[in-house]
C-alpha cells in the first residue's frame, strides 16, 4: 500500500470525476459536475488542490481523497473521500486518512457521529466542536489547538458554477465533457 499524489493532468481529471461520481452518487443532480469543475478552475488553477490515492501493492488505486489547503497554507482538509474497492483492502479510505495524517497537517470534517468514528478508526484523535454541529477532527502533525486557531480552508462557490453553467453553455458542456472522458479513462493503475 502507498499514497500517491496524483500529478498528471489526465490521471487527476479521471480521478477527480471519479471521485466526485463516488462521493456524491449518481441521483446528485449537478453537484458532482460543480464540484469537479470548481475544483478544476479554481482551486487546482490556485495550486490549493490535490488528489490523491491509496493504491493497493499492483498499482491499483483503492481510496481517493481530495485534500484542499486552508487560507494561509497550513493545513490541508479532506473536502471528498471515497473508497474504490472495499473487496481487497480493508476499510481502504480509513487507511487513506491515516497515512495522510501520519504525513500532513490534516483536518477532517464530520458531519454525524458515524462520520467521527470512521475518522477516529483512521488516527484522528483531537476533536473540536465546529459550527451547525460539525466536529472537527485534527491529525497529529495539524497545529491548531482549538476552533478559533483553525484557518478557513479555500473552496469556491458551488452555486456560482451552477450559474456559469446556465449562462455558458460552451463552458458546461467543456466541462461535462472532460467529466465523462475522465469517467472513461480512469486508470487501472496508478
Amino acid at each position: 500500500m502507498r499514497v500517491v499524489h496524483i500529478k498528471n493532468p489526465e490521471q487527476r481529471d479521471a480521478c477527480l470525476a471519479r471521485l466526485c461520481a463516488e462521493a456524491y452518487g449518481q441521483d446528485a443532480g449537478l453537484t458532482p459536475l460543480a464540484t469537479f469543475a470548481g475544483t478544476l478552475g479554481v482551486l487546482v488553477k490556485q495550486e490549493a488542490a490535490r488528489v490523491l490515492a491509496l493504491v493497493d501493492d499492483q498499482s491499483r488505486p483503492v481510496a481517493l481523497a481530495l485534500l484542499v489547503l486552508d487560507e494561509i497554507g497550513s493545513s490541508m482538509t479532506v473536502m471528498l473521500l471515497a473508497d474504490l474497492d472495499g473487496e481487497s483492502v480493508t476499510r481502504p479510505s480509513e487507511r487513506l486518512v491515516a497515512e495522510l495524517a501520519l504525513k500532513a497537517p490534516l483536518r477532517v470534517d464530520a458531519t454525524g457521529p458515524e462520520q467521527e468514528a470512521r475518522f477516529r478508526e483512521a488516527g484522528i484523535t483531537r476533536w473540536l466542536d465546529g459550527k451547525a454541529g460539525v466536529r472537527i477532527g485534527l491529525g497529529p502533525k495539524h497545529p491548531a489547538t482549538s476552533v478559533a486557531e483553525l484557518p478557513r480552508a479555500l473552496t469556491f462557490d458551488e452555486a456560482s458554477v451552477v450559474q456559469s453553467f446556465k449562462r455558458d453553455r460552451a463552458l458546461f458542456d467543456d466541462y461535462k465533457a472532460r467529466f465523462v472522458r475522465g469517467l472513461e479513462s480512469f486508470p487501472a493503475t496508478l
